[in-house]
């Protein structure tokens, strides 16, 4: 972990010693699903929004964290009862991009980019009692976002994939066990203030 940190560090002030410096506000739109490997459960998505602000440093290659409060979660249907429970999650995300602008012209680009994502859940809720207990769901949840992105003057509209990685939910039983993550696809539009 310190060696990523010093890795990110030396990313940035090299970055920013020959580069440019875009910051702004940005919202969005998220798909989101709790992918499960629980037999007796069949996912849904569900519509979600974040809003959050995001700092770019660099010219050709940039670096691009970014922090957002966004809701998630999914719809859970047990087969073999047919019942439905909803599971809402609100968090404060913090993906640390590193992208590269493909074509760099004036007024437009077009961008792709990666990197790791923490999202600190802070509310938890189920819609009901008895199957999934809002206390055995992690407080973080890690992912992996890939994407693609297009700026024009001062709009930066971004598409990306975020890979869930670790199991969200450890029950305290074993009727309902095994692994859950969270996978989002997440449409934002930016604006440049500088």
């Amino acid at each position: 972990m310190k060696k990523l940190i010093i890795l990110l560090l030396g990313l940035f002030v090299s970055l920013n010693l020959f580069s440019q410096f875009n910051f702004g506000p940005k919202a969005g739109y998220s798909t989101s699903r709790l992918s499960t490997d629980i037999e007796d459960i069949k996912e849904s998505i569900r519509h979600n929004l974040q809003v959050g602000a995001f700092i770019r440093v660099g010219k050709k290659l940039y670096f691009q964290p970014e922090i957002y409060y966004a809701t998630s979660g999914g719809s859970i249907e047990f087969k073999s009862t047919g019942l439905e429970e909803t599971i809402k999650l609100q968090s404060i995300g913090v993906p640390l991009l590193v992208g590269y602008k493909l074509l760099n012209i004036k007024v437009f680009n077009f961008r792709i980019f990666a990197g790791p994502a923490a999202n600190f859940i802070v509310n938890k809720s189920t819609d009901i009692d008895g199957f999934f207990d809002e206390d055995n769901f992690k407080d973080i949840s890690w992912g992996i976002d890939i994407g693609t992105g297009l700026d024009i003057f001062f709009l930066t509209l971004d598409f990306r994939y975020e890979f869930g990685l670790n199991n969200l939910y450890i029950p305290t039983d074993s009727e309902y066990s095994g692994k859950m993550n969270s996978n989002l696809f997440i449409i934002s539009l930016g604006f440049k203030l500088l």
